[in-house]
């Protein structure tokens, strides 16, 4: 039987909320069904054993999900193992096989790790509940290589009990347990369990903490494990303040504009509340979080720039710019080719090159430009001039940009609507004379997406 390590409280318990059963000690929500994630290791093999030994008595619907990372010669054979031991157990295995070699930058771990979580959240549909065997042993080493990388409360948290993962959720039911728990809990069922060679490897950084360092910090302290465990759960305390207090700042700070936020009132704040609310900002944004140093050159090259400077700081996968008083975040913006030019049949919708959205005409009868069949895309290049209808004067795009508040790094890839050589519309922005459709006259409205 399985036993915890250390006294178990309020603090190990799941922040989750959920229907609780009268006199039991479920602290979780009743899932529609459970996913197993079953690698055929130990600790997947005793999740996966315990819980079909729970099955009958909580009435659940148990599947396991196994993984192929296709990383080593024997893969298939574990394939075939974990298909045989789910059999026995009366349990569906589906078996799911990804691409995880690492690309440039990327460590071996982090591309498995991603790609696993990918095909996991793929078999997940509403209400669903992914349980993974993480134990109190993974998470001691999971707090000790954040903050060997220098991570701050969210990363120090380690592992959550709980958390939202896909269209359900994701339980870590072991993280009381210590390795060794789960070692003579195998042993007790007689269970057969796959060995990875990839576990005892030194180039990783886990491994070498497993075998080598966790071991001397035992041999001190016995209930270091335990001990850091809880230290990672003050950590998620501290992380979830951090998190409340962003979000009341985050309301104070919003920009003029959805997903962005002011200069000014960024600037107002303390600087640690400043930090932890770009951070939080960001990740709201699904963007890769900046380390320590971007934020810092966020804060003094972005926020303290001139109000008529448009500086830019990026990182992989994400960048931070400013206009005036407003800061956007956003991915990298691709190349962008300004010499293009591109035929466009106006009676069918034309999606325009490297994410720049779709250009369509809506018939508006009396409003918009006149209906013509043919026109051409071009985009900016500097001394375009259109006279917006209702406008008195001919303007150069870049003051009409300027008054309508477009950031400089959009201008380039909003597209010009030519016709017969002529600038006739400004994406969906202007109309210029004289190709505005009179009244009564059929008209396209041009929309762009």
């Amino acid at each position: 039987m399985l036993r915890r390590t250390g006294k178990s409280d309020s603090e190990g318990s799941c922040q989750c909320r959920g229907r609780q059963d009268a006199g039991s000690d479920r602290r979780y929500p009743a899932p529609r069904r459970y996913w197993i994630a079953y690698s055929g290791g130990l600790d997947s093999h005793v999740l996966l054993h315990a819980m079909a030994r729970l099955r009958d008595e909580y009435g659940v619907i148990l599947q396991a999900a196994h993984v192929d990372h296709a990383l080593h010669p024997d893969s298939a054979n574990w394939t075939e193992h974990c298909q045989t031991v789910c059999a026995g157990l009366g349990i569906p295995c589906q078996t799911v096989r990804v691409h995880a070699k690492a690309g440039p930058g990327v460590s071996p771990e982090a591309a498995a790790r991603r790609a696993r979580y990918q095909a996991l959240a793929g078999l997940m549909e509403p209400g669903d509940c992914l349980l993974t065997a993480h134990h109190l042993d993974d998470q001691a080493e999971t707090l000790l290589l954040q903050l060997l990388r220098g991570s701050g409360p969210h990363g120090l948290a380690a592992m959550p009990p709980c958390a939202g993962f896909a269209q359900g959720l994701h339980l870590r039911p072991l993280l009381e347990f210590s390795r060794p728990a789960l070692r003579r809990y195998a042993e007790e069922h007689k269970l057969r369990w796959i060995e990875d060679p990839s576990n005892i490897s030194r180039d990783f950084a886990r491994n070498t903490l497993r075998h080598d360092v966790i071991p001397e910090i035992n041999a001190h302290w016995p209930t270091a494990a335990a001990t850091l465990a809880r230290s990672a759960r003050h950590q998620a305390e501290a992380a979830d303040l951090m998190d409340a207090l962003a979000e009341l700042d985050l309301s104070q700070a919003q920009g003029a504009h959805k997903n962005t936020l002011s200069v000014s009132r960024l600037n107002a704040l303390s600087g640690a509340r400043r930090r932890n609310l770009l951070r939080y900002w960001i990740k709201g944004l699904d963007l890769p979080l900046p380390d320590s140093r971007h934020v810092q050159r966020i804060v003094c090259d972005v926020l303290g720039a001139r109000a008529d400077a448009t500086p830019c700081v990026h990182w992989r996968g994400a960048e931070v710019r400013r206009y005036r008083d407003q800061l956007h975040a956003m991915p990298p913006l691709p190349a962008h080719d300004a010499d293009r030019v591109i035929p466009w049949d106006m009676k069918q919708p034309l999606i325009l090159p490297a994410g720049l959205g779709t250009l369509s005409c809506i018939p508006d009868t009396g409003a918009g430009i006149k209906a013509a069949a043919m026109a051409t895309v071009r985009f900016r290049r500097g001394g375009e001039r259109c006279k917006p209808v209702h406008r008195r004067e001919t303007h150069e795009l870049k003051k009409l940009f300027q008054e309508a508040g477009i950031p400089p790094w959009q201008r380039a890839r909003i597209p010009l609507v030519y016709i017969d050589s002529q600038l006739a519309a400004v994406g969906g922005l202007w109309v210029c004379e004289p190709f505005q459709a009179g009244t009564g006259e059929p008209g396209l409205r041009i929309s762009l997406s």
